[in-house]
């Protein structure tokens, strides 16, 4: 993606179902857990590099001894600097209790941290606020009795801050933060410690309170808590949880917006965000790699027994089609035929724009992720020229030029678009820093044919146009191509994503920009501030209508791309430029499973993201530079 835009956060649990002198005998070392979480965070790099949490509990700890740890990082690589912290945990323990503590199950749990049953991990991109040790997950919530300890971290976002924070101040609490990771912590933690309060006040005149302790730890219904705690959130989510007597459980939101898949044997209960992590770190068949579903959580109690309870209404299915489009590795088969997809049928409006002349077009992408759907797009091609084939020698309709020439031609496929090193515009002066911001791609010199070749480009999407403009296109430019055609493989970018992604202000992306100017340039300029006025309306009134997407209804999808293609055009091109975006109906043919197109379309799979769409616009039109939500 040219114009660069934060991932998704992503998590991993491991939970050992056997005893650790298990695997200690199996694998020959205690560090069979640690060493696949520790693949698992790798293999889930792309979903956050701004920081790295991982905690682990220990089983059946004896009182007196710590039995949670935890490391969080904001360093330069912190997955590496985490489990290298780790590491050097296992190789004092093997220093200081020789072979023998080492591979002695009650030695190591009583000598050294990160040897637990239970594992949760993180990786983080700070979409706002500050990129502090403090915002890393997991977070962890202490107390003296196990099961009231919690442990949480997710991939989530919530837009109902507000409503929440509000929610706990009534129920008693004093959050030190309005920021959806406090809220949800702590909501979660209340009716965490609801749960005991009710077992302990069921027993509390038939056993001792130790008794009851284990009582609580085996009769704990983490369902019911996540019921009762959840039932307010507003937001996309995957929520990762251990509590200190070992539950854990792992909770999608109602319309499965984010991820979630899991693994289970014998041996070993995993959940990762993306299905190519479990498959690389346990060499499993994808088959056998589950979904959580919608308004489910997967539970695995304390003593290994697992399932998935429905703990919230489960909405119409929802998930993110970005994580298709862009986010998620695509490593994985179904990602990577639904990108080959989104690359094959854009091929009738390429041939369209190029008015079929594909001997005098030259073929290229932005790297590296737009790779997939540029193969699709190529062998989209190839099946074109396969049928005009058919069509001249089945059917005998003519061709232009020699036999052979017919037959031998290929798509032109060139390497044209080169990342650079990333360079750093420190120079205040805007002139000097669009300079220097056009240099931060590369290209390959003389192939093409001055004035005479088309080269399409094709992109994963385009958010904010900023990159074309000042770096691509002034780049291409100056390869003195007739007519640069960019092509998305997703579709126009027009509203805010308040589920995780980094996209929050409606001003910022390219297609509202151009529909803005539309508007002023046909006389229609009243229609903004019809809306601003339904959109104030529905904040006060709580109606679930993005009155925003009236605007976009007063013009063609043509229309849009083609003021687009005006916007991103440098002022000194001589080239003619052209936008072609991929359509919202072949998104949904490429990614059946994947129907979140609200950031496409405007459909918001919840309230809040109604809320979010109208309140970005208010924003825009009081000339207010802050987050919707």
């Amino acid at each position: 993606m040219s114009d660069q835009i934060k991932h998704e956060c992503g998590i991993a649990m491991i939970r050992l179902r056997k005893p650790l002198a298990y695997y200690i005998e199996k694998y020959g070392s205690p560090t069979y857990a640690v060493n696949k979480m520790y693949i698992l965070m790798e293999k889930q790099r792309n979903r956050g590099q701004d920081g790295v949490g991982v905690a682990n509990i220990k089983l059946n700890q004896k009182p007196g001894l710590r039995y949670i740890s935890r490391y969080r990082s904001i360093e330069h690589d912190p997955i590496k600097y985490i489990f290298e912290k780790i590491g050097r945990k296992y190789r004092k323990a093997r220093k200081e209790g020789g072979d023998e503590g080492y591979h002695d199950e009650n030695w190591l749990k009583e000598n050294c941290a990160f040897t637990g049953e239970v594992w949760l991990g993180h990786l983080r991109y700070g979409t706002h606020g500050k990129n502090s040790i403090e915002n890393c997950h997991p977070f962890l919530r202490q107390n003296n009795w196990r099961s009231r300890n919690l442990v949480v971290a997710g991939n989530f976002n919530m837009t109902n801050v507000d409503e929440l924070f509000d929610i706990l101040v009534k129920l008693g609490q004093h959050p030190k933060e309005k920021v959806d990771t406090v809220t949800v912590m702590e909501k979660i933690g209340h009716f965490l410690d609801e749960e005991n309060n009710e077992i302990f006040r069921k027993y509390k005149d038939k056993y001792s309170n130790k008794e009851i302790t284990g009582l609580i730890e085996s009769e704990l219904d983490l369902v019911k808590v996540l019921r009762r705690a959840c039932k307010d959130f507003d937001g996309g989510y995957v929520m990762g949880g251990m509590v200190g007597h070992g539950d854990s459980f792992v909770a999608r939101d109602p319309s499965g917006i984010r991820p979630a898949y899991y693994y289970a044997d014998d041996e070993v209960i995993v959940v990762a965000s993306e299905k190519p992590a479990i498959k690389t770190a346990f060499d499993i068949d994808y088959q056998d790699i589950k979904e959580i579903e919608p308004g489910h959580a997967l539970v695995i109690k304390k003593n290994g027994e697992y399932g998935q309870h429905q703990f919230i209404d489960p909405k119409p299915k929802t998930s993110c089609s970005f994580e298709r489009i862009y986010f998620s590795r695509g490593t994985d088969p179904d990602i990577y035929n639904e990108r080959k997809a989104l690359g094959k049928l854009l091929v009738p409006q390429v041939l369209k724009s190029i008015n079929f002349d594909l001997k005098n077009t030259v073929f290229s992408y932005i790297p590296n992720t737009a790779e997939t759907a540029f193969l699709g797009m190529m062998h989209g091609l190839e099946d074109y020229l396969s049928q005009k084939q058919k069509e001249v020698f089945i059917e005998g309709k003519p061709h232009v030029g020699e036999l052979e020439d017919f037959l031998s031609f290929r798509p032109r496929v060139e390497k044209i678009v080169i990342k650079d090193a990333k360079l750093r515009t420190f120079i205040t002066d805007d002139t000097h820093r669009d300079e220097m911001v056009a240099h931060v791609y590369d290209t390959t010199y003389e192939v093409i044919r001055k004035g005479i070749d088309t080269l399409v480009i094709l992109d994963d999407s385009i958010v904010r146009g900023t990159t074309l403009e000042k770096s691509i296109l002034t780049m291409l430019n100056r390869l003195e191509p007739k007519k640069i055609v960019i092509v998305s493989s997703a579709p126009q970018i027009r509203f805010p994503d308040c589920y995780g992604i980094d996209m929050s202000k409606i001003s910022e992306f390219v297609a509202f920009r151009a529909v803005v100017q539309l508007l002023k340039e046909r006389g229609m300029d009243y229609k903004l501030d019809e809306v601003r006025d339904k959109c104030a309306s529905a904040l006060v009134n709580k109606e679930e209508v993005n009155y925003v997407n009236e605007l976009f209804n007063e013009f063609t999808y043509e229309e849009i791309s083609a003021k687009i293609a005006e916007i991103v055009k440098p002022a000194n091109s001589t080239a003619e430029v052209e936008v072609i975006y991929q359509t919202v109906e072949n998104l949904h043919q490429a990614c059946p499973n994947h129907k979140g197109d609200w950031y496409f379309t405007g459909n918001f799979p919840t309230p809040g993201g109604m809320r979010v769409a109208n309140q970005a616009f208010v924003n825009y039109m009081s000339g207010k530079l802050v987050r919707a939500y």
